[in-house]
């Protein structure tokens, strides 16, 4: 039987930073991480924006606030460490119309409250800033926001873990944990110290085998991109909207990408099964089953406009509506410039069954011989090197 001090089920970005966290605090540990695909950023890790988020859309209180501001400037050092190109794009959040001012204002308290640079801008500053954008009297302007390639990020990590003694098992995938042991898709079985458990969208799965968490479940919402033919550098920083407090989204924006192309998007529609991104693949019985269970709860959530989320979001399966909404934040999107589908991408969100509501913060749980990372969402890739230097020091051994 194989043993190890640490097995860390799931190898996305989350799932690497904490193996690597855990190999500076414990050097002499062994660690292996256990990846069911047989490459690294196959799924949200590696198909996400890539933004380097600021930090100042979360709730002071929250491990979001804390975590994505230091996270942002950790993965900008990992980044120079490992050789991975960052742009500094910053960020603008601009109103489309007076409704969205006093939300705005409140971004822009939040995010001095949070100890991010964010300040407000004039439409007239926002012209030089960036030209291409439009708003409604003021902006927000965020000079620390950045974008990087997700895949080289985690690429890099992966490379990283790896010199520090840790192993990598890709192609391998976890059948059943328990405390203190693993069982692999193969039939073998791992014995381990302290099982992390960072399986993204199966994580609550993985976490109920424990008794952890079984007030919640996972809700898969698809995201969608759209690349324009734009000449790279048109487009000089990422425009967003003023986000829906209720939801977890940010909308529809358009961000820049590292090497200057420009796309739109995403979406957050529900999908069927957690690997359900185009038609009916990926579509898992046991998932659409629990899926279906759920709705009905989500639906009667009193804590967010779920009806209103997808009234919106639906018709954003068609690239018209999506480009339509963009339009409204730069209004020289042709959408005949934008005809390339980007690799859609899925979203684990966590749902509280009990309170009918999605978690909006990072959410970890202790567990026999565990540590579960149950709700990693958005902005998990730029706070990730946070997010685990935080679960490690806190991980109960």
């Amino acid at each position: 039987m194989a043993t190890t001090d640490f097995a860390v089920v799931g190898g996305g970005i989350i799932g690497l930073a904490l193996a690597d966290a855990v190999l500076s605090r414990f050097p002499d540990a062994s660690v292996s991480v256990f990846e069911k695909e047989t490459a690294l950023a196959v799924h949200a890790s590696g198909r996400n924006s890539g933004v380097l988020h600021a930090g100042f859309y979360y709730a002071p209180d929250s491990l979001k606030a804390r975590l994505t501001r230091q996270g942002n400037v950790m993965l900008r050092a990992f980044c120079a460490e490992a050789n991975v190109p960052v742009r500094d794009t910053g960020k603008v959040v601009v109103a489309t119309g007076p409704e969205d001012l006093v939300a705005l204002d409140a971004l822009l308290e939040r995010g001095r409250a949070n100890g991010v640079p964010v300040e407000s801008i004039s439409a007239g500053q926002l012209a030089d800033i960036e030209p291409l954008a439009q708003t409604h009297e003021r902006a927000l302007w965020s000079p620390s926001t950045g974008v990087a390639s997700p895949s080289e990020v985690v690429q890099a990590l992966g490379r990283r873990v790896q010199a520090r003694g840790g192993i990598v098992h890709l192609g391998t995938h976890v059948a059943s944990a328990s405390p203190g042991a693993l069982v692999l898709g193969d039939g073998r079985q791992v014995s381990v110290g302290h099982i992390i458990n960072a399986a993204g969208l199966y994580a609550a799965q993985v976490a109920r085998a424990f008794g952890v968490g079984e007030e919640f479940v996972m809700l898969p919402f698809k995201g969608l991109y759209w690349y324009g033919n734009w000449a790279p550098g048109r487009l000089q920083r990422h425009v967003y909207p003023v986000p829906d407090p209720r939801n977890p989204f940010l909308g529809v924006h358009l961000t820049v990408t590292v090497d200057g192309r420009v796309k739109i998007g995403p979406t957050a529609i529900p999908v069927l099964s957690f690997e359900n991104y185009r038609g009916l693949s990926g579509l898992s019985p046991a998932e659409l089953a629990s899926i279906a269970r759920t709705f009905p709860a989500f639906l009667a959530s009193p804590h967010h406009r779920v009806w209103d989320l997808i009234r919106t979001e639906l018709p954003k399966l068609h690239r018209t509506t999506l480009i339509k909404g963009a339009q409204a934040l730069v209004p020289s999107v042709d959408p005949r410039d934008f005809t390339e589908r980007g690799r859609p991408g899925i979203r684990a969100q966590l749902f509280d069954r009990n309170a009918q509501r999605l978690e909006m913060d990072f959410v970890v749980r202790p567990g026999e011989r565990s540590t579960h990372v149950l709700n990693a969402v958005s902005p998990a890739w730029t706070s990730a090197l946070a997010v685990a230097d935080h679960v490690v020091a806190n991980m109960v051994l």
